[in-house]
């Protein structure tokens, strides 16, 4: 049940070359399976100076959180959200944009509420998990 980045772009608040995930490969009621190419990207618009910082993963699952919400409310647009918390993020490299492999993004969902969720991510590549932590969004407008 793979999905091209045309089948799902619309569903994310970004376009161009902020629009950072390629394909979703899996997905389920709780998890989602997706990878990235943009990292490697020279105008990947999250590069500073020309680096791409490891803390651009939380922006990568905040995508993919928002392709899954989509997912799950049928195929229509995610629910507008903020990320609110972003916490236990670890990492093992310096920098993401010289990893020469597909970034594969795994995402699961810890909680939900009427009102925010919780999610679990790792972005991982080579076999080696490259940043992880958890990130809870808040859904404005909406009550608990």
């Amino acid at each position: 049940m793979a999905l091209s980045r045309s089948e799902f772009a619309q569903w994310l608040p970004h376009a161009g070359s902020m629009s950072l995930l390629d394909r979703v490969l899996t997905y389920d009621a709780e998890r989602l399976h997706a990878t990235a190419q943009s990292h490697r990207a020279a105008d990947n618009p999250l590069r500073r100076e020309g680096v791409l910082s490891p803390c651009a993963g939380i922006e990568y699952a905040a995508q993919a959180m928002a392709v899954h919400g989509a997912l799950l409310a049928g195929g229509g647009a995610a629910r507008q959200g903020f990320l609110a918390l972003a916490r236990e993020i670890t990492w093992t490299v310096v920098r993401l944009d010289d990893i020469p492999a597909d970034l594969d993004i795994h995402i699961h969902q810890l909680a939900l509420r009427a009102d925010s969720a919780m999610y679990g991510f790792s972005l991982a590549a080579l076999g080696r998990v490259l940043v992880a932590g958890r990130v809870a969004v808040f859904f404005p407008g909406e009550t608990g």
